[in-house]
């Protein structure tokens, strides 16, 4: 798994805007989703915290952690 590296902090006197906050995204029990990695997979399983879930890719069940980078609902 690829480590992300930290955000920049942004400075007050910067011409720049500040970079936007992620959208979190929200899976719930059925969906069926698009993993970069994974594949085409259903979400049989969420957290009761929203902290990670399980998805089925047909030949293999992965638990995936929140903030679900490369994952998409269909």
């Amino acid at each position: 798994m690829t480590k992300r590296p930290a955000p920049r902090r942004h400075l007050p006197t910067s011409p720049f805007k500040a970079p936007a906050d992620p959208v979190l995204k929200h899976f719930t029990l059925g969906d069926r989703v698009s993993h970069d990695q994974h594949g085409l997979g259903k979400v049989i399983a969420v957290e009761a915290s929203g902290e990670a879930m399980l998805v089925d890719f047909g030949s293999q069940q992965t638990r995936i952690v929140s903030p679900y980078y490369g994952m998409h609902k269909l």
